[in-house]
């Protein structure tokens, strides 16, 4: 059994890993016990924490990037590298209790290929909370595959999924939506969140928005729909609106609407095209990425 353990600047948090993996290994003693810890281009002494790890104990490894690639990326390496028959994913920076990992071996043991975790509750701000909750109900709607709400990367894989999901090779990568997309036998565990001890997050709104709109149109065609079907709408409706001027000029030999009425109408339909263009965009950049056929990742060095 593989703990996988993505890591980008937790040079604090590598005490309480060590401690958290020790208690795993003494917890459930039956397992042959391996932990891959990925170093995503830290920036500080991540790296030389995690080489003490492996000079202490060889059940530690790690992949360390030429760069930081992202956790998406992250987490493919450590896939990559991962030779067991399951793989529990969790952060370094050890917010995802350990408690809660018998249970998935149980689940496992039972037959279930992905035990997926939910979290009850969270410390994050309103905002945060509410943007989450839209996302996924708009993702839930928009696909035609069951996506699991208020779930991370925190799960177990059993060898099938990890043999699919090293399959999928794209560099624009959604892994919410990428584990429900392979299907397989799931089970969902509830757990409670821990508080961050030592560092910040490294997720700023900017990279949630742009993960948002991988795993949109990564997994759905609806907003092109969406944009092509708005587009007939305000176009039957222009038309109409055209109709109903041409009368009303004729008949009732009412002047036309001057500069007011132009400028909203252009500056209406102006905003829809750059909306359409815009989604377009959005899908030609990652076609874009995708057929330039670059590896995921390069790593330095792997121990």
């Amino acid at each position: 059994m593989t703990i996988l353990l993505p890591a980008y600047n937790e040079e604090e948090s590598m005490n309480d890993l060590k401690k958290g993996m020790d208690q795993v290994v003494k917890d459930n003693p039956d397992y042959d016990w391996q932990f891959l810890m990925i170093n995503d281009g830290s920036t500080d002494h991540t790296l030389e924490k995690m080489a003490e790890l492996c000079n202490e104990n060889p059940q530690y490894h790690y992949i360390d990037l030429s760069r930081n690639y992202g956790k998406e990326i992250a987490i493919m390496a450590g896939l990559d590298y991962a030779e067991s028959d399951a793989v529990i994913i969790m952060d370094a920076d050890m917010q995802h209790p350990i408690d809660v990992i018998p249970e998935m071996l149980r689940y496992w043991e039972e037959g279930y290929e992905d035990i997926y975790a939910q979290r009850q509750h969270s410390d994050e701000s309103w905002l945060k909370k509410t943007t989450s909750k839209v996302y996924y109900k708009i993702l839930q709607k928009a696909t035609n595959i069951p996506i699991q709400k208020d779930t991370g990367d925190f799960r177990l894989l059993d060898r099938k999924c990890i043999d699919a999901l090293k399959k999928m090779r794209e560099t624009d990568r959604n892994n919410k939506g990428m584990f429900s997309w392979i299907g397989f036998k799931k089970k969902g565990i509830y757990y409670q969140q821990r508080q961050r001890q030592h560092g910040k997050t490294k997720w700023s709104y900017y990279k949630l928005l742009n993960l948002a709109l991988t795993g949109i149109t990564s997994f759905t065609t609806t907003p092109l729909r969406f944009a092509s079907i708005f587009g007939i709408v305000v176009s039957l409706l222009a038309f109409l609106y055209l109709v109903y001027i041409v009368i009303k000029t004729l008949i009732y030999g009412d002047p036309v609407q001057g500069y007011p009425t132009l400028m909203v109408t252009i500056l209406f339909l102006g905003g829809i095209q750059l909306i359409a263009l815009g989604i377009i965009g959005e899908y030609l950049s990652h076609i874009f990425n995708e057929t330039k056929k670059r590896p995921g990742y390069f790593i330095r060095e792997y121990r």
